[in-house]
């Protein structure tokens, strides 16, 4: 398996890394706020994690169509910045104030920043070797995942550091000397903030510094300036029946990943884990994720791609099934089983969606990754309403049918060749 070696990779998978830490801890946060006197439901993680997964999902092909006119170069940088910045200031204000809705203003805004990243990042790890796209988009979201791994490992061992530390913020508030020891007595929040300076500021700068300028971006990519129609010549070169079968297969995985993963946490809390087992269990779930992906990625770019998405999903089914009902040792075997096999279709769906677009693959990855995240938050809420009416053993249960369907789907899409009879016709225009 080849290793990208091309800085511009290397810059967009490292922000690629840190956005997708600080966007994976909200999942063991919220099991952990739920599990303490503020005692949120199912519904509210749900509500939480939903808005801030739609957030990321609605604004991901607005920012990748300003993507396709000048590159981006600043809209990756800034994103990055943001999603930690607002991530951050999330926990800050939860440590002081103990108040869910002050939590939730900052943590569901904190999603425009990956929305303005993800589109990006993708365009140009692409890109950066023509050759081998699926390949280098496999890589990209390998470090993503690698963040989403360490993210909820990060959150739930400093979380457990904390746990059972109480300590009157209100009335240190007045007293600088005060609040400062009071902040000491809440390493979990001391120990995520100080991640944020030390890591964004240099990824941002060599995002600013690799990242294509407008100038040098428009002169190799002619075609998304000339484009007749604009938005609407984009969307209207896009083959139908592709299009409307490769929207149904999302729909249907997103609710295994990224809508299942929000109830990772919270299922094993409810089995009486702490929070550093329950981080550890989601972590193993992202790490097996990215991982998988670069080896579904190189078979993808060897095979036909809707057998290599198809044996994925339909392969993960059964650990989503399983995962409610075992406990300790298996259960980390089957949270990595159904993190492999469902991350191996997400940089193959990504790479299908620009090969349907290639005359606006900015907006082709924020729309694709956008439908991902929006279908997904819709499975959060959709998982936290049904789980607190039926239970979470059975919503998971449906959501290991619903893989099954989405694999079925995949065995529908236009195979190789037919695959490069839509690019050439959507390049040329014929």
């Amino acid at each position: 398996m080849k290793i990208p070696r091309k800085r511009l990779f290397w810059s967009v998978a490292l922000g690629h890394a840190i956005n997708d830490v600080f966007m994976s801890m909200g999942p063991v946060i919220l099991a952990f706020l739920s599990g303490t006197s503020m005692g949120i439901s199912n519904a509210q993680i749900g509500l939480a994690q939903g808005l801030r997964q739609l957030n990321g999902a609605v604004s991901q092909p607005v920012f990748g169509l300003r993507a396709d006119r000048d590159g981006g170069r600043w809209l990756g940088a800034l994103g990055v910045t943001w999603t930690v910045g607002m991530t951050g200031l999330s926990l800050l204000l939860v440590a002081l104030t103990q108040n869910f809705w002050l939590f939730f203003i900052p943590y569901v805004i904190s999603a425009f920043g990956s929305g303005a990243f993800h589109p990006v990042g993708a365009m140009h790890a692409a890109e950066s070797d023509p050759e081998r796209p699926a390949t280098n988009v496999s890589w990209f979201f390998m470090m993503g995942q690698t963040g989403l791994a360490l993210g909820p490992l990060i959150a739930g061992r400093l979380l457990t550091a904390s746990a059972g530390e109480t300590v009157d913020l209100f009335s240190a508030i007045h007293n600088p000397t005060a609040l400062f020891l009071a902040t000491l007595a809440t390493p979990a929040d001391v120990a995520i903030m100080l991640l944020v300076v030390p890591a964004v500021i240099p990824i941002g700068y060599l995002m600013s510094i690799t990242i294509p300028t407008i100038n040098a971006f428009r002169a190799t990519h002619p075609l998304t300036q000339t484009l007749d129609g604009g938005f609407m010549g984009i969307v209207s070169a896009i083959p139908r029946r592709a299009g409307l079968l490769l929207l149904l297969l999302v729909t249907l995985r997103s609710l295994a990943t990224p809508g299942s993963v929000t109830f990772i946490p919270v299922l094993f809390e409810q089995k009486g884990w702490s929070p550093a087992e329950y981080g550890m269990i989601t972590s193993s779930f992202w790490i097996a994720s990215g991982f998988a992906g670069v080896y579904f990625g190189g078979l993808a770019d060897r095979f036909d791609r809707r057998w290599v998405l198809a044996g994925s999903m339909m392969a993960c089914a059964p650990a989503f099934f399983l995962l409610p009902v075992v406990d300790g040792l298996p259960a980390f075997a089957l949270a990595m089983t159904a993190g492999g096999f469902s991350g191996g279709a997400h940089s193959l769906i990504v790479v299908l969606a620009q090969e349907l677009m290639p005359r606006g693959k900015g907006f082709a990855t924020g729309a694709i990754l956008g439908t991902i995240f929006g279908m997904g938050a819709l499975g959060s809420l959709l998982i936290g309403v049904m789980s607190d009416s039926i239970g979470l053993e059975l919503a998971f249960q449906i959501v290991a049918v619903a893989v099954t369907l989405a694999g079925l789907t995949g065995l529908l899409l236009p195979d190789k060749s037919d695959r490069g009879t839509i690019v050439v016709s959507a390049t040329t225009g014929d």
